[in-house]
């Protein structure tokens, strides 16, 4: 079949999907969830209950800045968004602790900051051949572990479809089923799932020329149909789907040129989010029709801000603030907005106080819902930029709900920095012609000063786009202070040492020049009951077993407690510190 063929049958097949789950809606907004306990959620929320250990889905979007409706933007076509917000709560305060991905996933992996697990270079294992550094992993304590092994230790089938990039290689326990088949139909029947589908059609690779969506991106019109398949690469621009009229005039940020090259990456940036949100359609249609809607919380969320020039990688709250939207069972809260401060950091302990779970001490975040939602809401956030790719910086920020304070640790370094990845978006080559024939504005023109200011104030309600420093005006002063004072405070308490050398910072990880490596796994077999250990403080144990004619279990299992052998049985067993290297997999028979 060919391409152009085939993804007409896509197109209609999610037609087909989504008129099946709009005309279902009117009927899922009056049913309820018939079947176990239900609690409160929070204080104050007891007369709202949510099922005791309500399945959790996680639909996460790349690159997103505020570009879609429920945020005030209507340029994308994204009626499946649309509705999830109508039916649940908009949250317009949700920062990541960084501009760039891989950061910023650490910190919803782990509920740490990045910059306080060495996790915030981005990345730690790539560009070696530039920086001359060797590859490494970010190292928490070894008390740490990926919120999803936490949630798979309670009895939560977890799946993860299908993108990582934590900073570190996640342990065999992180999941039940990991891979871009991943999906909760593969759990035991009853069991309850935490289920993340990734997006990356909207990520700053797809305003590249020649433009097309990925192929491996169509998956999501067959979730979880092992059959499938794709071809590498990408669709033509002619066999891309046009969602958003080539010939609107869309509006620029003002720190952007108006240029028709600029507003064809609109265009861009605008089609694939209505993609991004055709392909959301079809794993809600999947959840309606397996009868679990009223039984899950769904969130939808971006990995940080925009693509665009000037909003990944910066601490802008371009860069930071990311829409987020929540659907409760039952309608709790719906067509509501929240406008909290939530940072990338609270994820992990507010999944565990939704399931009921305490979070654990090494947490630097907070829950913002569940039974051990925070008493208070958080007064800050906070974030960090250093090295992106080739190029090197140290930048720390701090937000209330109205102020921003930077302090630029290279303040005799330009705040744009050569970045050859960056470089193939057409509007970064816009904005550098433009630069070199000095034909950008005065605001344009900021971002390629020859040096940075050493402080930076902005008031985020006035001037969002962060564009008037306020750092030197004498009426500000107090504010200043406060922030920096916050700033010095959140520092410590982490253990954040901003310009560290990258190479100093990875000889502390490593304490020492030699990455370490998880001890192997010892092995105890007594009455049929085999019992488990590692010398390595904080390793997760992993085990498979294998029968007497080779079939080995789906996934790998988190060690606990003795497990039982059968005869002809044997076990496999592997052991892995986060940021350390794993052990080797041992394997061994009753006999």
């Amino acid at each position: 079949m060919s391409t152009i063929k085939r993804f007409v049958n896509i197109n209609l097949r999610y037609q087909l999907v989504k008129s099946i789950w709009l005309g279902l809606i009117s009927v899922v907004l009056f049913s309820a969830c018939k079947s176990g306990n239900s609690r409160g959620l929070g204080e104050g929320n007891r007369g709202n209950p949510l099922p005791d250990r309500p399945n959790i889905l996680w639909l996460v979007t790349e690159d997103m800045g505020a570009y879609i409706s429920p945020f005030g933007d209507s340029s994308a076509i994204t009626p499946n968004l649309n509705r999830l917000a109508k039916e649940g709560v908009v949250y317009t305060n949700l920062y990541s602790t960084s501009g760039v991905c891989a950061p910023s996933r650490a910190a919803i992996a782990t509920g740490m900051y990045p910059s306080s697990i060495g996790a915030n270079h981005m990345r730690t294992s790539s560009y070696s051949e530039v920086t001359g550094l060797p590859k490494y992993e970010a190292v928490p304590g070894p008390e740490v572990k990926m919120v999803s092994e936490l949630l798979r230790s309670h009895g939560y089938f977890t799946s993860n479809n299908y993108k990582e990039d934590y900073q570190f290689n996640a342990p065999v326990t992180a999941w039940d089923d990991n891979g871009p088949y991943a999906h909760w139909r593969n759990r035991a029947e009853g069991q309850p799932f935490f289920s993340i589908f990734n997006f990356t059609t909207t990520h700053e690779s797809g305003l590249f020329e020649p433009y097309g969506f990925r192929n491996i991106e169509m998956r999501h019109y067959h979730s979880g149909d092992t059959t499938y398949k794709w071809e590498p690469g990408n669709l033509t621009e002619d066999e891309t789907p046009v969602h958003v009229s080539k010939d609107q005039e869309f509006e620029v940020p003002p720190y952007l040129p108006n240029t028709p090259i600029v507003q064809r990456d609109m265009w861009k940036l605008y089609n694939n989010i209505s993609e991004m949100d055709n392909q959301v359609g079809v794993i809600l249609a999947q959840l309606e029709e397996d009868g679990l809607l009223e039984n899950t919380i769904i969130v939808f969320y971006g990995d940080h801000g925009g693509p665009l020039p000037r909003e990944k990688r910066l601490i802008y709250d371009s860069g930071l603030n990311t829409p987020m939207i929540i659907r409760f069972p039952d309608s709790w809260r719906a067509g509501t907005t929240d406008n909290q401060l939530i940072s990338f950091v609270d994820f992990a302990p507010t999944l565990l106080s939704l399931i009921g779970e305490k979070p654990l001490d090494y947490m630097q975040g907070q829950a913002f819902l569940g039974d051990y939602q925070a008493k208070d809401e958080r007064k800050y956030i906070h974030a960090a930029a250093d090295r992106f790719d080739e190029v090197t910086d140290a930048i720390r920020a701090v937000r209330d709900p109205q102020f921003k304070y930077i302090r630029n640790y290279r303040p005799n370094q330009g705040y744009y920095l050569p970045l050859a990845y960056r470089e193939q978006i057409p509007t970064m080559q816009e904005l550098l012609r433009l630069n070199e024939a000095g034909e950008l504005n005065v605001i344009q023109a900021q971002w390629f000063r020859e040096s940075k200011p050493k402080e930076e104030l902005y008031d985020c309600l006035a001037d969002p786009f962060e564009l008037h420093n306020l750092a030197d005006d004498p009426a500000y002063q107090d504010k200043l202070k406060d922030l920096s004072l916050e700033m010095d405070r959140w520092l410590t308490d982490i253990g954040d040492t901003p310009n560290l050398p990258e190479i100093n910072l990875i000889h502390r990880l490593w304490a020492g020049d030699k990455k370490p490596t998880t001890a192997d796994p010892q092995i105890k077999i007594s009455n049929g009951k085999v019992a488990i250990e590692s010398e390595t403080e904080g390793a997760s144990i992993g085990y498979k077993l294998i029968n007497a004619i080779g079939e080995q279990s789906a996934s790998w299992s988190i060690y606990q407690k003795p497990v039982n052998l059968e005869d002809g049985e044997s076990i496999w067993v592997q052991a892995h510190r986060i940021g350390y290297n794993p052990s080797a997999i041992i394997k061994q028979n009753l006999n």
